[in-house]
């Protein structure tokens, strides 16, 4: 008897450590779950993978097109201001009941619910996933894997995100990299108005500072928040800004006595560009890193000139040919008529092969190769960029991870900003003799 007792006993603590076990393997804290779904994140769990998402929050909105899965989005709220999630209808944290008609099972927000807003989205059939911003690279990095899990399960979405995060570092290293050495750093600052508030150094802006080639002048501060005095006496070399602020700036007192507003040294940038964690984020970097450093993006500048030179010489010769042929006309001697036909055999011959060469590598017009592309243009796209050193990764005709991170490299070295989407003109430029290589 007793030992039947005992052997029960063994079974029921079997059976628990086993069901102990299923539900920790979804828990993503550690890193990636054996399975998808049912999946943990923080206190929240997930059954299943969602039927339908609301997105209250801008910020993880730009996570999601980042991740690439907008498809899953069903409705948003009038902050997620993103182009491409126009077409979802808006709601608010109180729309429990329109929510559920639209097919919502899942909604992202970046702010606590209270009591009564959580107890209705519940009572709809609704979970609620609240992710604050990210603060460093280690919580950006988890943010995505959060968001991930949350939509694609924890282990194809947790690696989903993982991946496109590191993707995003990777590229904000390689603008560190090509950024010019110099034996005096530069300082510079992020002010959102003139009361003192400013990107400080337990902020994420302190870490795009830092990729732009930057030191944080109130990396030394917490919250968000300083002294003006003390702000304006750091005297930083640079102040970044959002747009619009630039003029009360150059009016203020104190303000338009520091240093970087007297030497034009002030940058309004786009603040979504600061503030929202999408691929956004190297868009901001690399616009901070052209200001202070506008050697980096000459390139564009010198193709275009190139580009323009070289059609004023097209137009310069034809002109002089023109002149030449209407000279040959009216003279009498036949050797110079000759001689004259003999140039425009020439010149004609020369234009047509220019003409050759020049249509075998344009690009038609309105030309846009993305993220999930396939096709013969994408394959040539991509040996181009493998013969300029910048494919690392097996390709075969689809515009892939790999093939984005490519072309953003690409773009970075030749002075574009790294948007990872190879349009008309940065085609042409590849395919051209002024594309500049990896090494």
């Amino acid at each position: 008897m007793k030992k039947r007792m005992l052997a029960l006993l063994l079974c029921a603590c079997t059976a628990l450590a086993t069901l102990v076990g299923c539900q920790n393997a979804g828990d993503i804290e550690s890193g990636a779950a054996e399975q998808d779904f049912p999946v943990k994140i923080g206190e929240v769990t997930i059954d299943s993978k969602p039927e339908g998402v609301a997105v209250l929050s801008p910020n993880i909105a730009d996570i999601i097109l980042a991740l690439g899965y907008e498809i899953d989005l069903k409705a948003r709220s009038a902050e997620c201001t993103q182009s491409d999630l126009q077409v979802l209808p808006e709601v608010t944290v109180d729309d429990a009941s329109k929510m559920k008609e639209l097919g919502v099972t899942l909604a992202f927000t970046d702010e606590e619910p209270s009591e009564e807003q959580l107890s209705a989205l519940n009572g709809a059939g609704i979970t609620v996933l609240t992710l604050e911003p990210a603060t460093s690279r280690s919580e950006f990095t988890t943010l995505y894997t959060q968001v991930g899990s949350a939509l694609e399960g924890g282990s194809t979405g947790y690696q989903k995100g993982e991946k496109t995060a590191e993707n995003i570092f990777t590229t904000l290293d390689d603008i560190t990299r090509i950024i010019p050495n110099s034996d005096v750093p530069y300082t510079a600052v992020y002010i959102t108005d003139l009361q003192g508030s400013v990107a400080t150094g337990d902020t994420f802006v302190d870490v795009l500072l830092s990729s732009a080639g930057f030191i944080n002048g109130m990396k030394g501060e917490t919250g968000g928040k300083t002294e003006v005095s003390a702000l304006i006496s750091s005297n930083p070399a640079y102040i970044f800004c959002p747009t619009g602020l630039l003029e009360q700036l150059q009016k203020t007192d104190g303000f338009k006595d520091m240093d970087a507003v007297k030497q034009n040294h002030v940058f309004e940038i786009d603040p979504q560009l600061m503030e929202l964690q999408g691929r956004s984020v190297i868009s901001a970097v690399s616009q901070m890193a052209g200001f202070a450093h506008p050697e980096l993006t000459e390139s564009t500048g010198s193709s275009e000139s190139s580009t323009s030179s070289s059609s004023a010489s097209s137009e310069n010769s034809s002109s002089t040919s023109s002149e030449s042929s209407e000279s040959s006309e009216s003279s009498e001697s036949s050797e110079s008529s000759s001689s004259s036909s003999s140039q425009s055999s020439s010149s004609q011959s020369s234009s047509s092969t220019s003409s050759e060469s020049s249509s075998s590598t344009s690009v038609a017009a309105g030309t846009e190769l993305k993220l999930g592309d396939s096709g013969d243009a994408v394959l040539k796209m991509q040996e181009r960029l493998d013969e300029l050193g910048y494919m690392f990764t097996h390709y075969s005709g689809t515009f892939d991870d790999g093939t984005e991170q490519a072309v953003k490299d690409f773009q970075l070295k030749n002075g574009y900003y790294t948007t990872g989407v190879a349009n008309e003109q940065l085609l042409n430029l590849l395919y051209s003799d002024n594309a500049v290589a990896a090494n």
